[in-house]
């Protein structure tokens, strides 16, 4: 999958889903290039969400709020995620 539109469906189901002020995801493929167990199919993002109930959540239930609305694309294009809600 082109991550561009990895992206875009991401985007669009955590503001479906989710009370979100403000999100933005960075692909952070780059980084991991080299590493052992890199896969060229499978992606590094960077998710920062703005969202005041989130912040409202221990985090380790807000993070996995989020892995449930992105769950098939975890699984299928996503090596690893890194979330940050603010």
């Amino acid at each position: 999958m082109d991550i561009n539109k990895l992206i875009a469906i991401i985007k669009k189901k955590l503001l479906e889903e989710i009370n979100i002020e403000n999100i933005i995801i960075e692909d952070k493929s780059f980084l991991h290039k080299n590493h052992i167990g890199n896969q060229e199919d499978k992606f590094h993002l960077k998710i920062i969400i703005k969202s005041n109930s989130l912040k409202k959540m221990k985090r380790i239930e807000s993070n996995k709020k989020v892995y449930k609305v992105i769950g098939d694309e975890l699984q299928k294009f996503i090596h690893s995620v890194q979330i940050l809600i603010i």
